[in-house]
């Protein structure tokens, strides 16, 4: 049993592998600036995250324990009941002529219980116990890769808010690098550059938060795995590279392949080992007696048998039966609304998903080009001293904005592709959505 326990945990970790190897279309180069940043960093992959957490997870290692012991339990099943050895004295100890021992009768005797095919219905029970129980260890399994694959989401969009904030510190040191030399030219007042050197400051402010929420995103993300203190510093991947979204009606389809449904299904089966096992034990249970009595007075020797038959435990086991096909009924009607929930729940998600998609084609490529060509225009007609600092602060703004708006959107993408990953247990097609630089 621990071989098979072994094997099953093999094929869960491939399972999971395969229902989150989207995941890998994001590990590719990113911007220069996230390859400056991850520069001399020592880094971990979405794949080597996903095999720590199947290993190492702290809560996957305590649920073992509770396979081992349902092994345990199949074993027990498996053991016929210990046939009863017994002895028998009579007419002893009595008067007349059953004085002391001179009439004497001993029997030596042996007897076991005819099980009826009960044992059998033990070990289907125990065995549909434990296949119960792998088929929630699969779907732990999964459900932790896919936590990992969320947290490791959250490492990936810090760095590239990293790296916006990064972007946007160098525009802002050119901004301060302009304003001054239109100070020094005595062409705008000084107070320019001291909202301009203001804004410099704010923007490596809000650089160190990040800073913070990063190392805080990958200790959460070591935590999947039972490390307290991250060895990595970085994560691989470009969180702005998404995958072509199969259809509606096609993804539906693949929800058969949901680990839910295979516990479900389990369910179902202990509930009718559980009914057949009830149905088994309304029988009553014969036992069987055979030995040998000696006669004391003759010296005789006499093979003797009998047969017990219990009468009235038919009527008792009615209750047990009853309850046993209400489980199932449950079992059957657990398993028709969740499939209303999951379809529900991928519909919902899917929505999401594309409109999160339709925000990222219509910000990258309606919004995003004119907002730079704006601040190029803007910023040459500043150093000609026609606009103000306002103006172009206002420009810069706007594009700013518009920026963190698509990087924001590519994360709830990816967080919603984890999620449609993990309810059909299907990978979605290769990237074809880049977002290039957009810096």
């Amino acid at each position: 049993m621990q071989v098979l326990f072994l094997m099953s945990k093999q094929i869960a970790v491939q399972f999971v592998l395969l229902c989150l190897a989207f995941l890998s279309v994001i590990a590719f180069t990113g911007t220069a600036v996230a390859s400056e940043l991850s520069a001399n960093k020592q880094t971990i992959s979405l794949h080597e995250a996903v095999i720590k957490t199947i290993e190492h997870n702290p809560n996957l290692q305590a649920f073992d324990y509770q396979l081992k012991a349902q092994q345990g339990r199949v074993q027990q099943a498996g053991l016929a009941p210990s046939p009863r050895l017994s002895f028998q004295l009579e007419d002893v100890l009595g008067s007349g002529n059953s004085k002391g021992l001179d009439s004497a009768e001993a029997t030596l005797g042996i007897s076991w219980v005819l099980e009826r095919g009960v044992r059998q219905r033990y070990v289907d029970a125990a065995q549909a116990g434990s296949s119960l129980l792998e088929a929630e260890a699969d779907m732990r399994r999964l459900n932790a890769a896919a936590e990992t694959a969320r947290r490791y989401i959250v490492s990936l969009a810090y760095q590239a808010r990293e790296a916006n904030a990064l972007a946007t510190i160098l525009l802002a040191q050119e901004t301060v690098k302009s304003v001054s030399k239109r100070v020094k030219a005595g062409k705008t007042p000084k107070a320019e550059l001291s909202r301009a050197q203001a804004e410099l400051a704010r923007r490596k402010l809000q650089r160190e938060d990040i800073d913070h929420e990063l190392l805080t995103a990958n200790r959460r993300l070591a935590a999947q795995w039972g490390e307290t203190v991250p060895m990595f510093t970085r994560v691989e991947g470009d969180i702005r590279r998404l995958p072509q979204v199969a259809s509606f009606a096609s993804l539906s389809s693949q929800l058969s392949q949901n680990p839910e449904f295979a516990l479900l299904l389990s369910n179902q089966l202990l509930k009718k080992a559980e009914l057949k096992l009830a149905l088994a034990q309304s029988k009553p249970s014969w036992r069987l007696n055979a030995g040998v009595r000696h006669a004391s007075n003759s010296h005789d020797q006499a093979f003797v048998a009998g047969i017990s038959i219990p009468f009235g435990e038919r009527t008792r086991n009615g209750g047990r039966i009853a309850e046993a096909r209400a489980d199932l009924a449950r079992a059957n009607s657990e398993e028709r609304s969740a499939r209303i929930r999951i379809e529900t729940a991928l519909f919902v998600i899917h929505e999401k998903l594309q409109h999160s998609l339709h925000v990222i084609e219509t910000v990258r490529g309606d919004i995003i080009p004119p907002l730079k060509q704006a601040v190029i225009d803007t910023r040459r007609v500043y150093a000609l001293g026609r606009y103000s600092y306002l103006e172009l602060r206002s420009v810069q703004e706007e594009l700013l904005a518009a920026q963190n708006s698509l990087l924001e959107a590519s994360v709830s993408a990816q967080h919603y592709i984890i999620e449609i990953e993990r309810l059909t247990g299907v990978r979605m097609a290769q990237p074809t959505t880049a977002l290039g630089d957009t810096q």
